[in-house]
């Protein structure tokens, strides 16, 4: 795998030449629910760590005390690692001597990130258009580490019986643990711009098994995939490292519904996981554009029903209510499984069961959370 350098994308940024009235600052959050502050380099040394009285105190754990220092030598910026526990990053590279700094360059004290900025007698250089480059910059540097340093944390969402309100499983899902990229869409938005979806899709199935395989019961895990997976040639040889990691914990792999267009492939991939002693569930029935009779002909163990066919169905007229029930008998009978995903309300966690849902997860029964 090649990973870019995102050094590479800043180097034109650079100047040879620095004012020696001009003021240099650190743009970013002090802390993970902070709005982005720019912070003057205004002592020399500038002591950035996690201890109170520094310069910039930095609300992270994986900050240490005291854990860089900033100077301004004849008009440069430079920075040096104080022997840090986790490092500081200058363009997402460690540092281990004093190291010069320019504008646009992007410094990380361990998971806290930090802009370059410089301000002369005109004002930041850096405009708003050039912001939105930057923080694309700044994700992508975030992203890196989040890779290389496995920096997701496993979530799991109840999945549970019905009819008796029994735990059956959960769904493993995935939270970042770097500045910016804590959420799924942010991970796979920055995924996206360097073509790294399937090798973080892997990354969140490989860390969420590796924690729920050790939970109470050994609960059944449903695993996700994302779309570009089922192109790759390389999805069942990682399903079959994820199995032997797995031990007896039983899997299901979940795939989007608007991933079955060839009914062919699906039957081959539910048959492959058949040998690996996992299941198949088609997700998101009801969002996309799969017509029912490609789903019968690949037929999965499992499929659940998107949220948008379960919101308010306690309160949708009689044609919906009746299409819905309809839907999930003949799934029944089908000998597959019928899930409701998004339950919020107790009227709508009745309703599911009256139309005769076997299985349910959404709000209501619980927010997804770590182990």
């Amino acid at each position: 795998m090649t990973w870019t350098s995102p050094a590479s994308a800043t180097d034109s940024l650079r100047r040879s030449t620095v004012a020696s009235q001009d003021v240099w600052f650190l743009s970013g959050a002090t802390r993970g629910e902070e709005e982005v502050r720019h912070i003057p380099v205004d002592e020399n040394p500038f002591v950035v760590g996690r201890k109170p009285g520094v310069a910039l105190s930095l609300h992270f754990q994986t900050v240490s005390g005291h854990h860089a220092s900033l100077w301004v030598e004849n008009g440069e910026l430079f920075v040096k690692d104080l022997d840090s526990t986790n490092g500081t990053y200058v363009n997402g590279t460690r540092i281990d001597r004093p190291t010069p700094v320019c504008e646009e360059d992007l410094v990380h004290f361990a998971e806290a990130p930090f802009r370059v900025r410089r301000q002369s007698a005109t004002g930041f250089s850096c405009g708003t258009i050039a912001e939105n480059v930057c923080d694309q910059a700044l994700a992508l540097v975030q992203f890196d580490r989040l890779m290389s340093q496995r920096l997701v944390v496993p979530h799991f969402q109840l999945i549970l019986d019905l009819r008796n309100r029994a735990s059956v499983g959960f769904e493993v899902l995935g939270r970042g643990r770097v500045f910016g990229l804590e959420s799924v869409g942010a991970m796979f938005q920055a995924a996206e711009q360097l073509n790294l979806e399937v090798e973080l899709s892997r990354l969140l199935r490989w860390e969420g098994v590796r924690v729920g395989r050790d939970l109470p019961e050994r609960p059944t895990l449903y695993v996700n995939t994302h779309p570009k997976e089922m192109a790759d040639e390389g999805l069942i040889e990682s399903l079959g490292k994820l199995r032997e990691m797995a031990g007896n914990t039983p899997l299901v792999l979940e795939i989007h519904e608007a991933s079955v267009t060839e009914p062919a492939m699906m039957k081959k991939l539910h048959a492959r996981l058949k040998d690996l002693g996992m299941q198949l569930a088609y997700d998101d029935f009801g969002a996309g554009q799969a017509r029912l009779a490609e789903l019968i002909e690949a037929r999965p163990d499992c499929l659940k029903f998107d949220i948008s066919l379960i919101r308010g169905i306690d309160q949708a007229d009689p044609h919906r209510y009746q299409m819905l029930e309809t839907l999930v008998r003949m799934v029944r009978d089908l000998d597959i499984v019928a899930l409701a995903e998004g339950i919020e309300t107790p009227e709508e966690a009745q309703a599911c069961e009256d139309i005769g849902f076997d299985l349910a997860q959404g709000f209501y029964f619980g927010r997804p959370a770590p182990a």
